[in-house]
């Protein structure tokens, strides 16, 4: 079944409001993430959306984000935009209103939603990613 034959959603994804249990990825290791991550993950077949996101999450490019927004530096919101062609976008930004910090071009998805949401906050030694409905 590819993933655009399995059916996700937002109402999905809204079952999980919190919880204990954390995953830590498997390259970067100051990265961990909430059961909702990781349903969304495993649902969707997009463990490649966590790793982009991990990717950025380095003390180096962190620090240099920040320089230009401190708030980056503790918490930040990431989305993946699926177009119409099978490609998407992946940003980061510090805020809504705010300029992406992070804009990545993904070349061909079958992300089986339109978009998602996925937070990012650090609490001195971990970055955690989560669903807005587990905040």
């Amino acid at each position: 079944m590819t993933n655009t034959e399995k059916q996700l959603s937002k109402h999905d994804l809204a079952q999980f409001t919190g919880d204990l249990k954390r995953y830590r990825h498997e390259l970067n290791r100051s990265v961990i993430y909430t059961p909702g991550v990781q349903f969304l993950a495993e649902s969707a077949g997009a463990y490649w959306l966590i790793d982009a996101i991990a990717s950025y999450l380095t003390p180096s490019f962190i620090a240099k984000a920040a320089a230009d927004d401190s708030r980056i530096a503790d918490m930040h919101f990431w989305n993946l935009t699926v177009h119409d062609a099978g490609s998407a976008t992946l940003e980061a930004r510090a805020d809504s209103p705010c300029q992406p910090f992070v804009r990545q071009r993904i070349q061909f998805t079958d992300f089986p939603m339109d978009s998602v949401s996925i937070w990012a906050a650090y609490d001195g030694v971990n970055w955690t990613l989560y669903l807005p409905s587990e905040h």
